[in-house]
């Protein structure tokens, strides 16, 4: 049966299964930030997105990301990363470096204000996240429940346009 035939009221639209499951794992992701995100301000003084900007660019190293980079990572524009990573630099966090591959490039890496930054969080971001999202789910079910969250994120992440 043709799944829009099952969809002629806007009530129909709201209980059906596949629109709830999602408005729940949407809910869910809006809620977990929220919680997570705040946790990182209070207690480290960063927001989230700051946070992830720091893993990035703890997990590729030396030489450290372009700004292009960082944007296609983040799904920002060149001009939003440039004003995170102003405001980051500015904290300390980071710092530009000339880019060995081209002179008029800049590459963004972290201080060691950044990585103990980074550090100090994830230890935080670790706990609220066995709290939060792991310890609500049956045990039986979380290995499963990582994959299935991986492949959606694939998924989703190549149905995106690289940025030019």
């Amino acid at each position: 049966m043709d799944e829009q035939a099952e969809i002629g009221t806007v009530k129909e639209a709201a209980d059906h299964e596949l629109v709830l499951a999602f408005g729940r794992l949407q809910g869910a992701a809006n809620r977990l930030e929220y919680i997570l995100g705040r946790a990182l301000e209070v207690e480290c003084g960063i927001s989230h997105l700051v946070f992830e900007v720091l893993l990035i660019l703890g997990r590729v190293g030396e030489p450290g990301l372009s700004m292009r980079a960082i944007a296609q990572e983040q799904v920002l524009t060149t001009g939003g990363a440039t004003r995170l990573v102003d405001r980051m630099e500015t904290a300390g966090l980071v710092t530009r470096a000339e880019s060995p591959g081209d002179r008029r490039g800049k590459l963004v890496r972290l201080t060691a204000l950044g990585e103990e930054t980074a550090v100090r969080a994830a230890q935080v971001h670790l706990e609220n996240i066995k709290r939060y999202f792991v310890e609500p789910l049956p045990e039986a079910d979380r290995a499963r429940f990582a994959e299935d969250l991986r492949i959606l994120s694939h998924t989703a992440r190549d149905v995106l346009p690289r940025l030019p």
